[in-house]
């Protein structure tokens, strides 16, 4: 069976969490910390990069440090993983969801402004597959109403908008080193900050609430409890991890776009026919291969066809199911809001495998067997 993720490890792994380990500091916030979060500072931009024990905890950050309130609105995408919304839920937001684009499954941001209301207090575009939403769009109208916009960057390490790495441009942002991304640590986030006001606070809910980073940069005598917060920060091991897969970014990248450009030119036709839909890649975004998807025409061919992949040995998944359709939304809401194209991604996108080790003839043999599933069809 050929596995739809493959956790890659560069080799490196073990040898510096045994480093992390011969040290005597197991807790957070140490050399391995530092240095992941100098090299996020470095390389994209970011203001103040903070490590975190997942994506999730990571936007709970961003749900604090945007001082949301019971009763404040927060735009979300539906088609997205649930902590997108349940961050902002836990604060007692009133989640405002939004559709997707009819050409990919990004937040729309044409149809924003109308979402728009007086309780409107921060917008959450989630960059789907590592693909940019249209940022300047977004970020425009946030700065007309005066919201706040919180970039959803689980899967969009490495992407780039007109030029801008991702997780730069809103006020804040969140990424995933979750098994099944690009860049991995078994579980484990980022919370990047672009606001210098939310830089202290940070800091601060990172540390449990204390000013304890102050402190042991000699800022201040004693350090106590000053704020809300938690323990966000991951151990040493985890970050030790990290750190071997950042030094491999550019040889995880350059391989996963090699199997992603296989995959869509071995599609075309299958595109060209209108059989099934390939992922768009607007003018103004890169692509980080995070995952390769195709669309078919409805829920029974996109069933059948995962069907037929687990019998010849390929195991391909859909994804997310529509938030404003949980259970949950509709236990706690009664207004459901009519979102066609975010049920459309939800009945027929299927992911292909797409991992580091995946081989060329792996991708080839995919390929053949979908091509000869659409033959005829």
């Amino acid at each position: 069976m050929i596995p739809f993720n493959k956790p890659y490890l560069t080799g490196k792994e073990a040898h510096y969490m045994y480093q992390a380990v011969n040290t005597g500091k197991l807790s957070g916030n140490g050399d391995f910390t530092k240095k992941c979060q100098k090299f996020f500072e470095d390389k994209y931009g970011y203001k103040k990069a903070l490590l975190t024990t997942s994506c999730t905890d990571a936007l709970e950050m961003c749900a604090i440090l945007s001082n949301v309130q019971p009763g404040d609105e927060v735009i979300v995408p539906s088609y997205t993983f649930v902590s997108s919304a349940l961050a902002f839920v836990r604060q007692g937001a009133k989640i405002v969801f939004a559709d997707s684009m009819a050409s990919n499954p990004n937040i729309d941001a044409e149809k924003l402004e109308a979402l728009i209301t007086p309780r409107t207090k921060v917008i959450v575009p989630v960059h789907y597959a590592g693909v940019a939403c249209d940022m300047d769009r977004i970020m425009a109208i946030a700065n007309k109403y005066n919201i706040l916009v919180v970039e959803d960057a689980a899967q969009a390490i490495d992407s780039y908008y007109k030029g801008r790495p991702l997780g730069s441009i809103g006020h804040l942002a969140a990424f995933s080193f979750h098994e099944t991304k690009n860049i991995i640590s078994g579980e484990g986030g980022l919370l990047a900050i672009n606001d210098e006001r939310f830089i202290r606070r940070s800091e601060i809910l990172w540390e449990k609430g204390t000013n304890r980073s102050e402190f042991f940069r000699g800022e201040v005598n004693k350090y106590g409890w000053v704020d809300t917060g938690s323990s966000f920060l991951p151990s040493e091991i985890i970050a030790a991890f990290l750190w071997a897969q950042l030094e491999n970014l550019d040889i995880i990248q350059k391989r996963r776009k090699e199997i992603w450009n296989m995959y869509n030119d071995g599609f075309k036709e299958l595109d060209v026919k209108g059989i099934v839909r390939l992922p768009e890649i607007p003018i103004y975004a890169t692509n980080n291969a995070h995952m390769f998807y195709i669309i078919c025409r409805s829920l029974q061919e996109r069933t059948e066809l995962i069907k037929y992949l687990k019998v010849n040995g390929v195991l391909a998944v859909f994804h997310y199911l529509s938030l404003h359709l949980s259970d949950y939304y509709k236990k706690n809401n009664i207004d459901i809001p009519y979102l066609p194209q975010c049920d459309n991604y939800a009945d027929t996108l299927v992911r292909l495998p797409m991992y580091f080790e995946l081989q060329n003839t792996e991708v080839i043999k995919i390929v053949n067997l979908i091509n000869n599933f659409f033959d005829g069809k």
